[in-house]
């Protein structure tokens, strides 16, 4: 299955590059990286759950 989403901040700022990652009751079921326009596409496996979308924190560095 194919989720598509566009992201679009208040302030105007650019997520671009930013990796995310689709949650399906809190468990990390996919990633990806936020593109040029703020297009984001996650492939995941069909089901039912509450889906949920963060950002991999794994790219902050501490310090």
């Amino acid at each position: 299955m194919t989720i598509k989403l566009k992201l679009e901040l208040a302030s105007g700022d650019s997520l671009k590059g930013a990796p995310l990652e689709l949650l399906a009751e809190g468990v990390s079921i996919a990633r990806a990286v936020v593109g040029e326009r703020g297009e984001v596409v996650f492939d995941a496996r069909p089901g039912v759950a509450r889906l949920a979308v963060r950002v991999d924190r794994s790219i902050l560095r501490s310090g």
